[in-house]
């Protein structure tokens, strides 16, 4: 009797990567969440031009909406930290001594280092705290961060209608130069955007950090000339030079010190750090673009894990 072996039939060879990565493109698919190439990234930022407007008009609106204040403190909060910084700085540690329009000096300090120092703190925790949101919705996430940054803004300019009065009060008059405002703020509304994009990849990738931000920001304070004057400090003999160059190139200083010399006839063109406005522009071009770039390489991780 013969024994007829039967040789099961021969299964097809998986199709290679290649293969597929043909068959995907004959057919027009991409890979979901993949990474869009520069230019075409700023385009899907600029058609979603109003989501970035309404999520950080509605942020803003949202923000106080439990208090019984309710946006007032939008004012209130930069005054009263200038009330504190006052009272330590100006009063007991005597660093008013010397500087002409002190309050106005220290409140526009205030107010310029609260832009930055907030959307910093914002733009860390830009991913990670909208996780829901990045993996609900397709859309380019960088418009997270400068939202965020944007928010601030509008803060700030609602909060610039209490500096002013504030100036006027204690006699700064209104000039023309306060209309350096405009670009000294676009300046530092980059500059800003830039480092928080910087910190919404590492904040994403390592939450922990911003713990550690509040720490970090208030150092920064500390070396920006918000409650003292950093021209008085540079011009002393003892200093090393390269610390003279460090909180003269200091970009928080930078747009502090531009923004006095916009608002307070007091402040003069000698009290800026040399170059200023090149330093202003440059800073914003380094954090703007740079960190644009850094976050957009990252585009295709944000929300997984």
């Amino acid at each position: 009797m013969s024994q007829v072996l039967h040789t099961p039939p021969h299964s097809p060879a998986p199709a290679d990567e290649e293969d597929l990565a043909a068959l995907a493109a004959r057919h027009g698919l991409t890979v979901s969440g993949a990474r869009p190439s520069l230019p075409a990234y700023v385009r899907q930022l600029w058609e979603r031009r109003h989501f970035i407007t309404a999520f950080a008009t509605a942020k803003l609106t949202a923000q106080y909406s439990q208090a019984k204040l309710g946006q007032i403190w939008q004012v209130l909060t930069p005054l009263l930290n200038a009330a504190v910084y006052y009272f330590i700085f100006g009063v007991l540690l005597g660093t008013k001594r010397g500087v002409p329009d002190y309050i106005p000096f220290l409140v526009t300090g205030v107010f310029i280092w609260t832009f930055t120092q907030s959307s910093i703190m914002a733009g860390t925790r830009a991913i990670s705290g909208n996780l829901g949101l990045v993996r609900a919705l397709h859309f380019p996430r960088a418009a997270l961060p400068i939202s965020f940054a944007l928010q601030q803004l509008q803060q700030l300019l609602f909060s610039m209608a209490a500096l002013f009065v504030i100036l006027i009060c204690f006699g700064v008059p209104v000039s023309i130069s306060w209309l350096l405002v405009i670009p000294a703020l676009f300046l530092q509304f980059t500059f800003n955007a830039g480092v928080s994009m910087i910190m919404a990849r590492m904040g994403a990738k390592t939450p922990d950090i911003a713990q550690l931000m509040p720490f970090i920001l208030r150092t920064w304070m500390y070396l920006s000339g918000v409650m003292w004057s950093i021209d008085k400090l540079t011009k002393k003999d003892s200093l090393p030079h390269v610390v003279t160059v460090a909180l003269e190139t200091n970009p928080a200083a930078v747009y502090i010190d531009l923004m006095r010399y916009a608002l307070i006839d007091s402040f003069h063109a000698s009290q800026l750090p040399p170059h200023v406005w090149a330093a202003a522009t440059g800073w914003a071009l380094l954090a703007g673009v740079g960190g644009f770039i850094y976050f957009w390489k990252a585009e295709e991780t944000y929300g997984r894990g």
